[in-house]
C-alpha cells in the first residue's frame, strides 16, 4: 500500500487528499500492463501466435472486472474514458429508441459526461430532459422521479456517489422505479466502484459507468457494463470490436491495467480498507472542529456517503485561497475556475448553499494509502492557515 504522500512529479509531493480527482497508480497495476507496451505487441484480433496473448489478457480483464460489479464478463465494454462510457450509455440508448422526440431523465449534480450528453440531446435530436432536483443534502427523491415518467421516457440516469460530496444516491429505489416502467436506467459509479461494494443486480442498473484513474489504474480507460438485451447505438464505427460498441483495436495494455486494479480493490473491500478510510476521514473531520471551534460546515450527507470524502466550508475563508496558502496539501476546492475567477460548484449551488459557503468548500478524499499521519499533518496545515 502506498503512502498517503505520493510525489506527484520529480520531487517528493504534499500529502495528497484529492483520491476523488485521480489516484496514483499502484505498481502491480504497472507491472500487470508492461509487458503489453512491449513483447505483447500483438492485435487482439489476430489469428495467428502474435495475438493468442494479448487476446487472452483482455479476456482475463473483462472477467477481473465483471467480477468486481457482479455481471459476467460478455457484458463488459473497455471505452477510453468514463466520459465515453457516459456517452455511449446515454446517448447510445436514445439513438436506438427509435422515439420520436425522446425523454430523459436525469438529476442535476450529474457528471458533465451526462448533463452535457443530455444538452447535446436537446440540441441535435429534439429530446425533452427532465433535470431532478436535489435536496440540502444532494439526494433525488424517488418521488420526484415516479412523477417525471412519461410515455416516451427511454432512459434514467443516476450517479451511484457524487464526486464532490461523495453522497450516496437511493440509486436502488430509483432503478426499481424504472425497471417497473419498462425503462433502462444508467449509473455513473465512478466513484463508488473499488470504494463501496457495487453490485448491478443489487442496484438494479441496466448499464453501469467504471473508471480506471479512480480505482488506482491509469487515466484513459473505463468500461461500461451492459445488461444482457438492453440495446445501444455505438459512438463509434469501424471494425466491430467490444461487442461491436466500440470500434478500434484494443489498448491492451490499458484494459489489463483495468482489469489488475479491479482485482486490487476487490481485495480491499473484503480486507475492511472502506472501514479505515471512513474512520480516518471522520478523524480529520473531528480535529478541523477542534481547530476552528463552530466554523466547520460539512456539504452532504453525514451517513449516506462514501467512506473516502468529507466536503467542508471553513466560515470566513475562500476555499482557492486556502489552498493555495497550503502547498503542502493537495485537495480540491467547492469552485470551478472559468477565465481566471471562481465561481460556485453547480453540486453546491443545487443542494441551496449560497455562494460564500459554496466558494469555502473544501473536498478532501482519501485512498487506500492515507494514513493517520497524513490525517494530522493535513488537519494542522488547515487549521494552522485558516486560523490565522
Amino acid at each position: 500500500m502506498q503512502e498517503g504522500t505520493v510525489s506527484c512529479g520529480p520531487v517528493p509531493g504534499p500529502v495528497y487528499l484529492d483520491h476523488n480527482a485521480t489516484t496514483p497508480v499502484e505498481p502491480d497495476v504497472v507491472a500487470a500492463m508492461l509487458p503489453f507496451l512491449g513483447g505483447e505487441f500483438g492485435n487482439p484480433s489476430s489469428s495467428h501466435s502474435c495475438g493468442t496473448r494479448p487476446r487472452a489478457a483482455l479476456a482475463r480483464a473483462r472477467e477481473q472486472v465483471a467480477a468486481l460489479i457482479g455481471g459476467s464478463a460478455g457484458d463488459v465494454v473497455f471505452t477510453g474514458s468514463g466520459s465515453e462510457a457516459d456517452n455511449l450509455a446515454v446517448r447510445g440508448t436514445v439513438l436506438v429508441s427509435g422515439v420520436e422526440r425522446p425523454h430523459l431523465i436525469t438529476q442535476r449534480t450529474e457528471h458533465p459526461a451526462v448533463l452535457l450528453s443530455c444538452r447535446a440531446l436537446e440540441r441535435l435530436h429534439h429530446a425533452d430532459v427532465t433535470y431532478l432536483p436535489v435536496d440540502e443534502n444532494g439526494l433525488v427523491d424517488p418521488a420526484d422521479l415516479a412523477a417525471a415518467f412519461t410515455e416516451r421516457t427511454v432512459l434514467v440516469s443516476i450517479m451511484l456517489a457524487n464526486n464532490e460530496t461523495g453522497a450516496l444516491q437511493p440509486v436502488r429505489e430509483l432503478a426499481g422505479l424504472a425497471r417497473a416502467r419498462g425503462v433502462p436506467f444508467h449509473c455513473d459509479a465512478a466513484q463508488a466502484v473499488g470504494r463501496i461494494p457495487v453490485s448491478v443486480d443489487d442496484l438494479g442498473a441496466d448499464l453501469l459507468t467504471v473508471v480506471g484513474h479512480k480505482m488506482y489504474a491509469p487515466k484513459g480507460v473505463g468500461a461500461l457494463y451492459r445488461r444482457p438485451g438492453v440495446r445501444l447505438e455505438p459512438l463509434v464505427l469501424g471494425g466491430g470490436q467490444e461487442h461491436g460498441l466500440r470500434a478500434g483495436t484494443e489498448n491492451v495494455a490499458l484494459a489489463v491495467a483495468l482489469g489488475a486494479a479491479a482485482e486490487l480493490v476487490a481485495g480491499d473491500l473484503s480486507d475492511g480498507v472502506p472501514d479505515r478510510t471512513r474512520e480516518l476521514r471522520d478523524r480529520l473531520h473531528a480535529r478541523l472542529d477542534v481547530g476552528l471551534p463552530g466554523r466547520v460546515a460539512l456539504n452532504g450527507p453525514s451517513g449516506a456517503r462514501l467512506p473516502n470524502t468529507l466536503n467542508v466550508s471553513i466560515d470566513a475563508t475562500n476555499g482557492h485561497e486556502l489552498l493555495t496558502a497550503v502547498p503542502e496539501l493537495a485537495a480540491s476546492t467547492g469552485s470551478a475556475c472559468h477565465s481566471g475567477s471562481y465561481e460556485p460548484s453547480p453540486v453546491l449551488t443545487a443542494m441551496g448553499f449560497d455562494a460564500a459557503r459554496s466558494l469555502a468548500a473544501l473536498r478532501l478524499s482519501l485512498g487506500r494509502g492515507t494514513t493517520a499521519e497524513d490525517i494530522a499533518r493535513a488537519a494542522d496545515l488547515l487549521v494552522a492557515r485558516a486560523g490565522g
